[in-house]
């Protein structure tokens, strides 16, 4: 067994693994990782054993640590069906002998979520505990099992209704510029950050992946009122972004575009997340947030993350 470092050369390697694999997803596809190459230092990993690719690493490297990639929201190992436990502890052996090798001090590990499987993949949890690896940060999601929803809370059913009175109009769109505009002022208004990405960047990313990033936004007389950037892979749907202006807040607007995702036009998927409800490394639960995301009948999962170091002792 050995682990190689991913170059660009691999690409179609890489990207066909990523089709075939129980656990693999559009966001780990080169096409959509390499759209912020500037912003980090790749060193994916790709692992053979003799000249058959066994597993995938997203990583980037950054002072001397190798991090599952800081521009992924989660990326452990990405397997096929043909790895099992036995095989992944040997992979994580291989792994820290390559850690020493390139003089890491330490693996940052952010594994991938159980609900964006296709088919069993936690192999790599345990063989993190055998490495000695140490639980380092949790954040909190919140996903609803579409097909055994609980219901809308009360105020959540109140906005919808609101939002139909009102002459709310939900429709998929393409305007990410105009929708990006009302999220950046949200953002700023009530976090004081910015959007991870540009209109220009998830123009481009959307052009790239048209069945997998979509758009939608409730609307009154053209004017966008709020949206809901959605993420769709095979099994899942996740909201990437979710914004409201104050005139969609006093209307309903955000009520409106979740009824028509969860009820109608996600209803045949097996998970809707909504995304994380955390911050400053998961030690603090947005209540407000989460409160909002579990009214929709969300409750929640974890992303873990580990911190493997010692190997080169």
């Amino acid at each position: 067994m050995r682990i190689e470092r991913y170059s660009p050369d691999n690409k179609k390697i890489w990207n066909d693994f990523i089709r075939e694999s129980k656990n693999g997803i559009f966001m780990f596809d080169r096409n959509y990782m390499d759209y912020h190459s500037d912003r980090f230092i790749d060193h994916s990993l790709m692992v053979y054993n003799e000249d058959k690719l066994l597993a995938l690493l997203p990583a980037n490297e950054k002072d001397g640590v190798l991090y599952s990639h800081q521009g992924l929201t989660f990326g452990g190992f990405i397997t096929d069906e043909r790895i099992k436990a036995v095989v992944m502890l040997e992979i994580f052996s291989c792994l820290k002998e390559y850690l020493a090798l390139h003089r890491f001090n330490k693996l940052l590990y952010k594994s991938i979520p159980h609900i964006y499987h296709n088919q069993p993949a936690e192999e790599d949890l345990y063989a993190l505990f055998r490495a000695g690896a140490k639980l380092c940060r949790v954040d909190v999601s919140t996903s609803i099992n579409l097909a055994d929803k609980i219901a809308f809370a009360e105020l959540r059913k109140r906005g919808v209704k609101k939002a139909a009175k009102n002459g709310v109009v939900v429709k998929q769109s393409t305007d990410y510029k105009g929708y990006m505009d009302i999220l950046a002022a949200v953002l700023e208004e009530n976090h004081g950050t910015k959007p991870v990405h540009s209109a220009q960047e998830m123009e481009l990313l959307a052009s790239r992946f048209l069945e997998n990033i979509k758009l939608f936004t409730a609307e009154k007389d053209g004017l966008i009122l709020a949206g809901a950037l959605v993420f769709e892979y095979h099994n899942i749907v996740h909201s990437q972004y979710i914004a409201s202006s104050h005139d969609g807040r006093e209307v309903g607007a955000l009520d409106a575009i979740f009824a028509y995702l969860i009820n109608e036009f996600y209803a045949d998927k097996k998970y809707f997340d909504f995304g994380i409800s955390t911050e400053n490394g998961g030690t603090y639960l947005n209540n407000g947030l989460i409160n909002q995301k579990e009214g929709f009948g969300g409750r929640a999962i974890v992303h873990n993350f580990f911190e493997l170091e010692g190997f080169n002792q």
